[in-house]
């Protein structure tokens, strides 16, 4: 540290900050994960770092560190304890590629699978409502915990799912594109679109847990990364 400041290691996503540069957008540094943290994150590597997002609906975590995906069971650790179920939100095409570590960082949780189409022409309320009736019939209750894993459109989508479900379920984010790591997973918007416009339906959800892996971003070929 420097004047009192934490400075993150400039791997995280290419550059440096400090304490201040992240309270003016909202964040707040902690230190590295070289310690139990509070609640249910527990230690995994002293190169994890843990934020805290302020929200109107309150303060979230955001966990970052490379490889914590594929740390088995590490994820369903994270998760509500008093859960009653917990429901993996995805796409065919994230699952091809992230299937495999995400069933096994939330191996003793025995999450229920729902996939949909990740498209942007799927960004609608018909996915939605598939989603809504594919929880009611695995038996997701007021108690579920749903974790979304994807880029932008699974993460609108899953969220908005979440906020809709039983009037708001709790959710966390696993981005696992470049801008939904570093923009669409934190903030809390989610939505569809309409014929008439994009995003037109939706809501202001803050997740309570994003889990941000760069190692996910080698998933994606040259030309998805280089757009985000």
């Amino acid at each position: 540290t420097r004047a009192g400041h934490h400075v993150i290691h400039a791997d995280w996503f290419g550059f440096p900050h400090n304490a201040d540069s992240l309270r003016r957008v909202g964040l707040c540094y902690h230190e590295a994960a070289d310690r139990k943290l509070p609640g249910r994150c527990d230690t995994v590597s002293a190169s994890m770092k843990r934020f805290v997002i302020h929200s109107s609906a309150g303060d979230y975590p955001l966990l970052c560190g490379r490889g914590l995906v594929g740390r088995r069971g590490w994820l369903a650790r994270q998760l509500p304890a008093e859960r009653t179920g917990v429901f993996l939100l995805s796409s065919p095409r994230v699952w091809r590629s992230c299937g495999r570590a995400l069933a096994a960082a939330l191996e003793s949780a025995r999450p229920h699978r729902i996939l949909f189409d990740d498209r942007e022409t799927a960004k609608d309320l018909r996915t939605v409502e598939r989603i809504a009736r594919a929880l009611v019939r695995a038996g997701a209750d007021r108690g579920a915990a749903i974790v979304a894993a994807g880029g932008g459109v699974v993460g609108d989508v899953a969220g908005f799912a979440a906020a809709s479900y039983m009037r708001g379920v709790w959710l966390a984010h696993v981005p696992t594109t470049l801008v939904a790591q570093v923009d669409s997973s934190i903030g809390g918007k989610t939505g569809v679109n309409l014929k008439e416009g994009k995003n037109l339906v939706g809501a202001f959800y803050p997740p309570q847990l994003v889990v941000t892996d760069p190692d996910l971003l080698k998933t994606l070929d040259v030309r998805q990364y280089r757009s985000g």
